[in-house]
């Protein structure tokens, strides 16, 4: 049995029993995936081919992205006009389909360079991440070829920004002279990579988005491959667990107040937003920050104001036992769990056009809360060719780092491994208002 199949086998009888309700089994919620990687790529036409051979696209949408006859796939999910003119994906695309066991939404992330940070927002919320890589770009012959360099940073960033699941798939193979030859060094090369640099990946599918080639049929024996195809795969893949298992966090995003209420058991303002953490309940002990002001829950509404448990994930409306002052951005948290701080060490991958240096003061977003952070030093750079750690005064743009950053208030945090919503700041610029990195909490 070859590599790929043992691996895909694995997978499929790993897979976990959805009755169960837990995060990681949880095969039944719609995947939410992205497929990124360098220019060029042929992502868009990936997407195109999943959305025509599953059948989600009409036949009137099909017939107004004709190009000299034949259909540019490309077309689908390139919306803007500026993408259609110059033939690029700027911004990320979202796309909706159903199989007849997932739903799926499916993120076209750019691949240029300048547009990484739309590539970073769309990953900070995967289920799952296709890394494409283009074999008529490499030197496929070679045993010991290089990978393109933006392959390379794609692969990082969906690492760092904990996407579960990392499949690569390597395209364009039918416009190589021998198709098993150049899957089997790219493979090889990817597999080196990725040990290298730890990244966890579930497969590695030889494909043609152009013809349809293991993308929503396998085409077993192509390129030496018996696996699952791309689309057989996705379906297996579980949605991201929810954090249920941290202590309770919430940050509030909306505060409404009764029209009128004569109840003085109760506070008279529901705080809305999303459990990031945890569950809450009635009765439960919540601190608020910032203040350190102790309440406890008085009610817990779900979306159409039902009473209930709510847990990590899910929106809710919190009413406190009695009027405490919080506003948006504040942060209900456990009692006695969490220790805020103002010093932070974090891992950021920076998309501002002008260099990150030591010193200069950004907004952090934390939740819903913003606060001055002040850049104290840049620990390293990460060179994204060898994976080394480089001293270094200054990130460029679209570099990798460790920086160490200092609040002008208190956060509430955890290391991002734990929390992809309280291990995670966005980075603005406080005079452009451009979004200048995303930190992930060491």
């Amino acid at each position: 049995m070859s590599n790929n199949t043992t691996v895909q086998a694995a997978l499929v009888e790993a897979r976990p029993d959805p009755s169960t309700g837990s995060g990681q089994s949880d095969l039944r919620s719609a995947l939410k995936f992205i497929t990124c990687g360098s220019v060029d790529d042929g992502k868009s036409t990936l997407i195109g081919r999943l959305l025509v051979d599953s059948r989600a696209v009409l036949q009137d949408h099909l017939a107004g992205v004709q190009r000299g006859g034949e259909t540019d796939l490309a077309l689908l999910t390139d919306g803007l006009s500026a993408e259609r003119e110059q033939g690029i994906t700027i911004d990320v695309a979202y796309r909706y389909f159903a199989t007849e066991s997932r739903k799926f939404i499916i993120g076209d992330a750019p691949g240029h360079e300048q547009y990484t940070r739309n590539m970073v927002t769309a990953a900070s919320s995967a289920d799952a991440a296709v890394v494409l890589v283009d074999a008529t770009k490499l030197d496929w012959k070679n045993p010991a070829l290089e990978l393109l360099q933006q392959t390379r940073r794609h692969s990082l960033l969906v690492n760092l920004l904990r996407v579960p699941s990392i499949v690569f798939a390597v395209n364009k193979l039918d416009a190589v002279e021998d198709p098993t030859l150049a899957f089997n060094n790219i493979a090889a090369a990817l597999a080196a990579f990725a040990q290298a640099a730890r990244i966890p990946v579930k497969a590695t599918v030889p494909l043609s988005a152009l013809k349809g080639y293991n993308v929503v049929d396998a085409k077993p024996g192509w390129c030496g491959y018996e696996g699952l195809s791309l689309l057989q795969l996705l379906e297996h893949l579980p949605a991201a667990a929810a954090e249920s298992t941290e202590a309770f966090s919430f940050p509030v995003q909306w505060v409404e107040k009764f029209s009128s209420s004569s109840d003085t058991s109760q506070g008279r303002r529901v705080f809305w937003g999303r459990v990031a953490t945890g569950g809450v309940q009635p009765g439960q002990s919540v601190t608020i920050l910032p203040g350190g002001k102790t309440a406890v829950v008085a009610q817990v509404l779900d979306h159409t104001r039902q009473p209930r448990t709510i847990l990590a994930g899910h929106s809710a409306g919190i009413v406190l036992d009695r009027e405490v002052d919080v506003s948006r951005g504040d942060w209900l948290l456990a009692v006695d769990t969490f220790e805020p701080s103002r010093e932070i060490s974090a891992t950021v991958a920076w998309m501002d056009d002008e260099p990150l240096v030591a010193g200069r003061i950004y907004w952090a977003l934390h939740g819903h809360r913003w606060v001055k952070a002040k850049v104290k030093r840049i620990v390293h750079k990460l060179d994204v060719n060898t994976l080394a750690e480089e001293d270094a005064s200054e990130l460029p743009p679209n570099a990798i780092g460790h920086i160490e950053l200092s609040l002008q208030e208190p956060l509430a945090t955890l290391p991002y491994a734990r929390s992809r919503i309280l291990g995670s700041l966005v980075l603005v610029d406080t005079a452009s208002h451009r979004t200048s990195g995303a930190a992930l909490v060491i």
